[in-house]
């Protein structure tokens, strides 16, 4: 071998961008992350249960925490794979309905007889009594979201292996944010006190244009991120399939 090419030639050992690495989940990054993703689902169904209008965009009030569950799971999905996206995102929904069945049992349970316990009661169930709808609204839209966004996500760095991150996470996020805006509209527009279509139409563009941006607009910061984890990582580059 002549000496130019030996000082072209590649490094054995040089990770190649043209194959998509994942980590599997030993260390505990993982195990962060799920926890956070599960928490900030829990506490935006509370949030969405109260409508919110900023003059004529309407909205709720879990509208500054869901995108961050999306950008937690673009992260899992591109460090981790899809099979592990799906644990993350069925084992979130698993703990959004146990918090919604202490919600019924905590209501349910008797309470003092006097004026300020009854206020207190008004109180709770005015807050987490509609909950339950929200929350089937929101797993829903959060499985079939979730499940769409992080597939694509997984399926565009096979095609493409490191390479395209940036496109990766928009591609994924309008396909996976559309469908879960839409299915969670649908079911919850009544509890937050959307009345009409004109409304419903309202609810359902504002949500997805404002997900959708959060999203596009953390795209900098999620690859941070995810080069973050990806350095740290030990496991990382070890696991070839999603």
């Amino acid at each position: 071998m002549s000496p130019a090419s030996g000082r072209n030639a590649l490094p054995e050992t040089m990770p190649s961008d043209s194959a998509a690495k994942f980590a599997s989940i030993g260390s505990p990054y993982f195990g962060i992350m799920l926890a956070v993703m599960a928490v900030v689902l829990i506490l935006s169904n509370i949030g969405a249960s109260k409508g919110v209008a900023f003059g004529p965009i309407v909205t709720d009030g879990g509208f500054f925490l869901f995108p961050l569950a999306y950008i937690l799971g673009d992260v899992i999905s591109e460090v981790y794979g899809f099979k592990v996206a799906r644990k993350a995102i069925v084992t979130t929904f698993a703990l959004s309905v146990f918090a919604s069945l202490c919600y019924w049992v905590i209501i349910a349970l008797p309470g003092f007889d006097d004026d300020y316990s009854a206020a207190k009661q008004s109180a709770l169930e005015g807050a987490l009594g509609p909950v339950p709808q929200i929350v089937l609204a929101s797993l829903l839209a959060f499985l079939a979201g979730q499940t769409i966004n992080s597939w694509i996500l997984v399926r565009m760095k096979a095609r493409t292996g490191e390479k395209s991150l940036w496109a990766r996470l928009m591609g994924s996020s309008g396909a996976g944010e559309f469908v879960d805006t839409l299915i969670f509209c649908s079911i919850a527009a009544s509890v937050i006190g959307i009345t009409d279509f004109g409304m419903f139409a309202n609810y359902v563009l504002v949500g997805f244009v404002y997900k959708t941006l959060v999203e596009f607009l953390f795209v900098p910061v999620t690859s941070l991120v995810i080069g973050w984890v990806k350095k740290r990582e030990p496991s990382y580059g070890a696991v070839a399939t999603a």
